[in-house]
């Protein structure tokens, strides 16, 4: 067996066995560490002192060396479980106090921190599938440690305030940042990673060229088959994305329903309305009737007063009509008397 050298930026290089010895290691190697006082540490206590350092700074890192470079690669994978787990919390945390009841989580005093950090969720699970696949098959790391960062500066932001802002002002850098990092890999680092996955040079030459018959070949395709289906790990990851779609679809359903109820309150008052208006416009009619019944009686009244003023009018001037010619049948008398006197 080839003997094997570690390097001092963490690197694996095979001994020739003709030029050296397996069993006398050359001590050249082993200078850089020495000199080096922080390398020469061991991982957890780099990693102890990476701790003070932000994720953006960590990421900034790996350019120092490869033994960095793995370092800061497993601080930054540890760094997104880690704030997973902690948004995981806070949500379990926020759930905890708020209402069963879905129309009165709106008006709860907890009902901003609800919406930040179900959208700091489904910001998680975009992040989770797009890195982590990778991750898994140790192609790369979370490269974009500002995103780890950020998230975290939300969640304390929510634990840490009272009333928070809306959702769309506290996530806007968050969104933009993720978005762009996530962009970036899928246009930039995907195409470069496809290319090393595990099979793809045996998928290509498998499609490329028919294969020879005998008895290997039955089992080459079979370990072709096996290489190209899903882990364990993304089939996981798989069944987690349909749960949080089906969480998110019994969300808009108990919206919707809510929606309905609502729609139904509305016709049942306008019903109401509709029957109060009627009520009243039998109410202004019966009074209508009422007045002109009322207006007929007085009508009546006055033609009945003046018909009788009308009647005692005529009933005086015939009075007066009948005690005149009386006096004047009286004169011829007089007049008699005043001759009969002469």
């Amino acid at each position: 067996m080839a003997a094997v050298v570690v390097s001092a930026d963490g690197g694996v290089a095979p001994l020739d066995p003709d030029s050296a010895s397996p069993r006398t290691p050359s001590p050249a190697p082993e200078q850089p560490l020495q000199n080096n006082a922080l390398l020469g540490l061991p991982i957890v206590a780099i990693e102890n002192i990476l701790n003070f350092l932000s994720y953006d700074e960590i990421s900034l890192l790996r350019l120092v060396c490869k033994r960095m470079d793995v370092i800061c690669q497993r601080m930054l994978n540890q760094g997104f479980l880690k704030v997973e787990r902690y948004h995981n919390l806070c949500q379990k945390q926020v759930k905890a106090q708020l209402p069963r009841r879905e129309s009165e989580r709106r008006n709860h005093s907890l009902a901003r921190h609800a919406d930040i950090l179900a959208a700091v969720e489904t910001r998680l699970s975009l992040l989770n599938m797009t890195f982590m696949k990778y991750v898994d098959s140790n192609l790369c790391c979370f490269i974009p440690g500002k995103v780890i960062d950020e998230i975290y500066r939300v969640l304390r932001y929510v634990n840490s305030t009272r009333t928070p802002q809306r959702a769309h002002e506290v996530l806007q850098e968050l969104r933009d940042i993720s978005s762009m990092a996530m962009e970036y890999f899928d246009e930039k680092i995907v195409p470069i990673l496809k290319k090393r996955l595990p099979g793809a040079d045996l998928s290509g030459r498998l499609i490329g060229s028919a294969p020879v018959a005998g008895p290997s070949t039955s089992l080459t395709t079979m370990s072709l088959l096996a290489k190209n289906t899903p882990s364990r790990s993304e089939m996981t990851k798989v069944q987690q994305q349909v749960k949080v779609n089906g969480v998110s679809m019994t969300a808009l359903r108990r919206e919707m329903q809510e929606v309905r109820v609502k729609q139904l309150e509305q016709q049942k008052q306008l019903q109401d309305q509709e029957q109060k208006l009627l009520e009243q416009s039998q109410v202004i009619g019966e009074q209508n009737a009422r007045l002109a019944e009322l207006e007929h009686k007085l009508r009546e009244l006055m033609d009945s007063a003046v018909a009788s003023s009308s009647s005692a009018a005529a009933e005086g001037e015939s009075g007066l009509c009948l005690k005149r010619p009386r006096k004047c049948s009286d004169l011829p008398r007089h007049s008699k008397r005043l001759r009969s006197k002469k």
